[in-house]
């Protein structure tokens, strides 16, 4: 006790500086740890970092920015995707009522009214067919009430049935043999079976799509006109396949059957196709006659309208 009185401030002087050693190591300790943590975030960062650098495509590089470069494109693609809706325009339904729902004695109305106006307009565009077609609606034309919950999806067949059968007309076939559309309704199983295809409207994240099959007469170049008439089209129609044969090589058509009839006479309930003479003429000097024969062709066409979804 004698000494530390004696030395007291020596004492004093070593106790400070222990507890400053000890809180310097307690200093280390706790930046050490601190360091080794940050050392391991680090290398975290920089292996993933390293990880996509090394994938295809990488972010990029100070010379190089494929994220930006990748944003451009996806700004293009969304203004392509606004372009291409243009020719995805849905076909009214006949009827189109805005102010309630579809009812019996209103689709009944339009639907004898669209067969009618059909009727009437294939003859003025030279095209035959036949007697009282119902345009694949025969099942429903001798009703006046029709399968509960159908009337919507009949109104949205009746409006593309038109908008198919006036392509058709606008591209003056010979003759429209018929129209095939999915079955949509309980009334459609009493129907003839030639008016329906096997398939179903397929519906995916985008769009629903609706097939329809169609079998005409007419010569190449109507058949040309009518595929660029579904090419040009503003309502998403989509050719899947085309079936072209001689009109009178088959007695079946795009799963619809046809009546036979002898070589060189119409088949029943239809005129007679206009034959399309060949040249005449005198060939020039040491030249060669060129005579050119159109021949009548059948074609059946699968075509699917793409109806977009409502955006989300």
């Amino acid at each position: 006790m004698i000494w530390i009185k004696r030395n007291l401030l020596f004492v004093i002087g070593g106790v400070l500086a222990l507890i400053m050693l000890g809180a310097v190591g307690f200093y280390d300790f706790v930046s050490w740890k601190r360091n080794s943590v940050a050392i391991d975030r680090l290398n975290d960062v920089y292996n993933q970092l390293r990880q996509y650098t090394n994938q295809k495509p990488s972010p990029g590089n100070d010379k190089i920015n494929n994220i930006e470069a990748a944003k451009q494109q996806e700004a293009r693609l969304r203004d392509w995707i606004n372009q291409a809706r243009n020719y995805f325009q849905p076909i009214a339904p006949i009827p189109n009522p805005t102010n309630g729902p579809v009812l019996n004695e209103m689709f009944a109305d339009a639907m004898h009214r669209a067969i009618d106006q059909l009727q009437r307009e294939a003859p003025n565009a030279n095209v035959s067919i036949l007697p009282q077609y119902s345009f694949s609606f025969e099942a429903q034309r001798s009703r006046v009430k029709f399968a509960p919950g159908s009337l919507d999806a009949l109104a949205v067949q009746l409006g593309e049935v038109k908008t198919i059968s006036e392509i058709l007309f606008a591209a003056r076939v010979n003759q429209l043999d018929g129209i095939q559309r999915v079955r949509v309704s309980d009334d459609d199983v009493s129907g003839p079976q030639t008016d329906y295809l096997a398939e179903q409207s397929v519906t995916t994240e985008l769009a629903v799509m609706t097939p329809y099959t169609v079998t005409f007469r007419a010569f190449s170049p109507e058949i040309a006109q009518t595929l660029a008439g579904f090419a040009s089209s503003t309502n998403g129609f989509v050719v899947q396949s085309i079936n072209v044969q001689p009109a009178g090589a088959a007695s079946m058509a795009g799963g619809m059957p046809m009546p036979m009839s002898p070589p060189g006479f119409p088949a029943p309930g239809f005129p007679a196709p206009v034959p399309v003479p060949a040249p005449t003429g005198m060939p020039a000097h040491g030249g060669l006659q060129t005579v050119l024969q159109e021949q009548l062709l059948r074609a059946t066409i699968e075509v699917e309208i793409v109806k977009l979804l409502p955006k989300k």
